[in-house]
């Protein structure tokens, strides 16, 4: 089997400036799976996930809460909330910087996989939406077509390492020629496991472990819809983006350049 390096991209916060699963909270709450409250309080979470960041205990905390909300919910009917919603929801919360990074690695020959804590009925019809090759994400457990509340895969943590070295012997990636991007430090497993990391609007601890290490640090603040990013692109007259694979990695060695010469600066 040929090995090819890969990227591997955390969603929430990395590619998107919120949490996947959260920001369909209004659209289940219109759909009748959730009532005001748990509305307000899928705010407030959301809230405390993007001021605080996702530490672990924060993280076994969301999980809990989600799997109490989720429970008894019709496995069909969130998957058509969701398809339905998704382009209200999340395209206008893409990072524009991510959606080059994502082109640039196509460009380059490189499968791009969405590696996400968040449930796979938001994760894998965002990952179309973004063109990705692979989504590997959270899995609830399913009976007579509803959701437990049991979670029969969670891609968290070290498991996210695991999830994309299983990945990399089955489809034949090369993890130490593979690129991974990630925003909280609960993801340095994954991380860790490829030859290019890149640290993504960090959290404090995450920040402080990519300059110890010399990771790049990226720092994503322009999100974007897509439709009028297309918009944009074509009417810019650049060349095809999937013209040629020297002009992706030109562009990716002037993010990477960017990427150290913050990180430096951030060290002085």
């Amino acid at each position: 089997m040929e090995h090819r390096p890969a990227a591997f991209f955390d969603l929430d916060k990395t590619i998107i400036a919120r949490s996947s699963t959260l920001a369909f909270s209004r659209p289940f709450y219109a759909g009748g799976l959730i009532n005001r409250r748990t509305v307000l309080r899928s705010a407030y979470a959301q809230f405390v996930y993007l001021l605080g960041g996702a530490d672990h205990d924060q993280m076994e905390r969301m999980r809990e809460y989600l799997s109490a909300m989720c429970t008894g919910w019709d496995v069909r009917t969130v998957q058509s909330i969701v398809a339905e919603t998704l382009h209200h929801v999340v395209e206008p919360i893409v990072y524009d910087e991510a959606v080059t990074l994502i082109e640039q690695h196509h460009a380059a020959g490189r499968d791009v996989v969405i590696v996400s804590t968040s449930g796979a009925e938001a994760v894998e019809p965002i990952g179309e939406l973004l063109g990705a090759d692979r989504v590997l994400a959270t899995r609830m457990v399913v009976a007579d077509g509803k959701y437990t509340g049991e979670i029969e895969e969670y891609v968290y943590g070290p498991h996210k390492a695991t999830a994309i070295t299983a990945l990399a012997a089955a489809e034949g990636y090369d993890l130490q020629g593979s690129y991974a991007y990630s925003d909280s430090i609960t993801d340095e497993p994954m991380l860790a496991a490829v030859g290019h990391p890149f640290a993504v609007n960090p959290d404090k601890a995450l920040r402080r472990l990519a300059l110890g290490r010399g990771w790049p640090v990226l720092d994503f603040s322009e999100p974007v819809a897509l439709e009028e990013r297309t918009r944009r692109f074509r009417g810019a007259r650049r060349p095809a983006v999937a013209a040629t694979a020297v002009g992706a990695g030109l562009a990716a060695g002037a993010l990477l350049y960017a990427a150290r010469r913050r990180s430096r600066q951030a060290e002085n």
